[in-house]
């Protein structure tokens, strides 16, 4: 079945209930409506901006997409880039693209336009859907792109050199096009983090994204009742694919644009959501809310908040303590996973393994694993070595990329690039990245061991651990400290600290400041490194 089918059957089974909800809680009711069909809820005093569709719409709405690309000309296996921050747009778009036979290219609304004409070259992109935060980014590059390729503006005040989306899909049939989409169909093509250059792309399958929608359901016991609220952006496997969990079972989901605890609490009360999806700086941002007693949980309707899970990065084990501290009846669950391997879920913990928070946890569903050394020989259980991966959600290869594909694919497993250890009940302990291990002295220093344990002190807000030169020892480890907001700290309270690690794992620099994330709350390790290697360090003595 491929991943269509779910949206034309929840449109027959619950056409009239709530598919997807939208809330920004900085615009308010001047902001124009885009989608007639859309029920209003106009923001009233504090109130958010608030728009909903129903499945039927939804599914009336990618139709729609999907007619007007066919009548336009575009045939099976051409490439159709969305480049749009999260809205009720997105999704029908994306299901319009699919029901075509056609591949969906999302781009990270991050990208330069340099990056986005790489990206739409790169996937040899006809079409492009972008919204209007990025006719600034696209004005230098469309002299440069494919002339024949057709650019759609979902928005207002359409620049000249594209067309208003809605109009040309205004007179469009409502009825799903008479396209048969297979299972092997190719169906996507999604960038990597690009942390070593620009970016891969990589391609997937329909069969990939329904293993991780039905994979999604299982692994949360997600239901028809359940409300998921998604704040991650949408052009990333993690997000759209915990959504396919809400798609699995036909239940509603929230797109919360913005990411502040307030905005947080206030859509999981309002919307009733059941399930959250956090990454570990929001997490972070909470607690700290809460222990400065600006946010509190009574002010809230939370008690059918019944998960919160985590993935994207290494969740320290203090973190979820600190968590369950304010929500003991949380279920909790770590999601570990690549674009690779079509997002989040083949490593999981399991919603009744907290007693293993600190592991990425067990095969997820339909998902084989083996930690390999430098040889692909397996190594003896509780030594550290590369985790790969095999299953139904792999990857098909780094488009227009062989020699990249042949070094991580290898009969069916995924070289994940990620060192990890299992212990004697089967559980994976990430120990790091292959390329972020630090080589000082000829030991093998794991930045994610030294962050865990840095991230119990009190005082200790996010931190990071690079390598930095040394004559002597080739590398040292060199702590980022990001402080709690109006706190201090000194180098020699750190340091006091860490006389609980190795003498070999204690880090021999500490430096106070921000801690850089990606949009899917990954440490941003090559900018540190860009800025701190190399370059005289300046201690400073603290930051509030």
């Amino acid at each position: 079945m491929p991943i269509t089918d779910l949206l034309e059957r929840n449109s027959k089974l619950y056409g009239d209930e709530t598919a997807l909800v939208e809330i920004n809680p900085e615009v308010r009711e001047e902001q124009r409506v885009t989608w007639k069909e859309y029920e209003l809820i106009q923001p009233t005093g504090d109130a958010p901006y608030r728009r909903e569709i129903t499945w039927s719409i939804f599914d009336e709405k990618a139709n729609r997409v999907a007619n007007m690309l066919l009548g336009r000309g575009l045939k099976r296996g051409q490439k159709v880039a969305i480049l749009m921050m999260n809205c009720l747009e997105w999704l029908p778009i994306y299901f319009g693209i699919l029901k075509t036979g056609a591949i969906a290219v999302p781009l990270n609304f991050r990208y330069t336009s340099d990056e986005i004409e790489y990206c739409l070259k790169l996937a040899d992109t006809d079409v492009l859907f972008f919204g209007p935060e990025f006719t600034g980014r696209m004005e230098p590059i469309v002299p440069k792109i494919n002339r024949q390729m057709l650019l759609f503006f979902a928005g207002e005040q359409c620049p000249a050199f594209a067309e208003d989306y809605l109009r040309a899909t205004a007179n469009c049939s409502s009825r799903a096009p008479k396209i048969l989409v297979d299972d092997e169909d190719e169906a996507a093509i999604y960038y990597s983090s690009g942390t070593t250059g620009f970016p891969k792309a990589i391609l997937l399958k329909h069969t990939a994204l329904m293993q991780s929608a039905r994979m999604e359901a299982i692994h949360h016991e997600t239901t028809h009742e359940d409300v998921f609220l998604c704040i991650p952006p949408l052009y990333h496997t993690g997000a759209k694919m915990h959504w396919f969990g809400s798609l699995f079972t036909g239940s509603k989901a929230v797109l919360l644009k913005g990411n502040s605890p307030s905005a947080i609490f206030q859509a999981a009360s309002q919307e009733q959501a059941t399930i959250v999806w956090l990454l570990v700086p929001w997490a972070q941002d909470i607690l700290a809310a809460l222990d400065r007693g600006e946010l509190k949980i009574e002010d809230y309707q939370l008690s059918q908040w019944r998960l919160m899970h985590i993935g994207a990065q290494p969740v320290p084990p203090s973190l979820i303590k600190h968590w369950l501290t304010y929500f003991p009846h949380h279920k909790y669950d770590t999601n570990y996973g690549l674009s690779e391997c079509t997002g989040p879920g083949c490593v999981h913990l399991g919603l009744e393994n907290v007693h293993k928070v600190g592991a990425i946890g067990i095969p997820g569903y339909g998902w084989k694993i083996k930690i390999v050394d430098e040889q692909n020989q397996p190594v003896q259980q509780g030594d550290v070595g590369e985790l790969c991966v095999k299953g139904p959600g792999v990857m098909v290869c780094y488009y227009h990329n062989p020699e990249a594909t042949g070094e991580v694919l290898e009969n069916g497993w995924l070289h994940t690039g990620d060192m990890a250890r299992q212990d004697g009940d089967g559980f994976v302990f990430l120990v790091d990245r292959k390329k972020d291990v630090i080589i000082s002295g000829g030991e093998n220093l794991y930045p994610v061991q030294i962050e865990d344990f840095l991230s119990a002190y009190p005082k200790v807000h996010d931190v990071a651990v690079i390598g930095l030169p040394d004559k002597r020892l080739g590398e040292i480890a060199a702590a980022i400290i990001q402080v709690k907001e109006g706190m201090t700290c000194t180098e020699s309270e750190i340091n006091q600290f860490c006389m609980d690690l190795p003498r070999y794992k204690r880090p021999r620099k500490i430096i106070f400041a921000p801690i850089p994330r990606n949009p899917t709350g990954k440490i941003e390790k090559p900018r540190l490194r860009e800025q701190y290697c190399g370059v005289r360090l300046v201690e400073a003595q603290n930051q509030g």
